[in-house]
């Protein structure tokens, strides 16, 4: 799991000032990234409105509905935080995490951001992290294969 999240496809400041803007923010990462297609982007605001990808603790993770799964190339996860809260359905979000699984991948990937983001203590270290290269180092420790606690990474 070390290249489903690059460096290069977290950023610290995201420009977007709502949730569709959002979306396609963190999508184009994935694009960049070369995991998915163009056509993945569409798919992504297609699942956003018909259901909210809203998590809770001001996560949204924006992904593309079932039949866009020939747009992904490969697995991957991208990361945004905002400044300030976006709308995102009556929910604010200070984090669009963009994700794109082959096969089932996506699941174990789910399962650890989902550890990383219950913990409220993890949430405030993530918004409160320095800049980028912080933030990927609190991320990577989630999607690291050995058992690392992400609290050892400091801010």
């Amino acid at each position: 799991m070390s290249d489903i999240l690059t460096r290069e496809s977290v950023v610290a400041a995201g420009s977007a000032t709502t949730r569709d803007e959002a979306v396609r923010e963190v999508g184009r990462l994935l694009v960049q990234a070369g995991a998915v297609h163009e056509g993945y982007l569409d798919a992504m605001l297609q699942r956003e409105q018909t259901v909210s990808t809203y998590m809770g603790n001001l996560l949204a993770i924006p992904h593309g509905t079932n039949d866009a799964k020939g747009e992904i190339v490969r697995s991957a996860l991208a990361f945004v935080r905002y400044e300030h809260p976006i709308d995102w359905g009556g929910d604010d979000v200070r984090f669009a995490l963009g994700i794109a699984g082959l096969d089932n991948e996506h699941l174990d990937i789910l399962s650890r951001i989902a550890v990383l983001f219950a913990d409220a203590d993890d949430v405030q270290r993530l918004l409160h992290a320095a800049d980028a290269d912080a933030i990927f180092a609190l991320l990577s420790e989630v999607n690291d294969d050995e058992d690392v606690d992400a609290r050892e990474v400091t801010t």
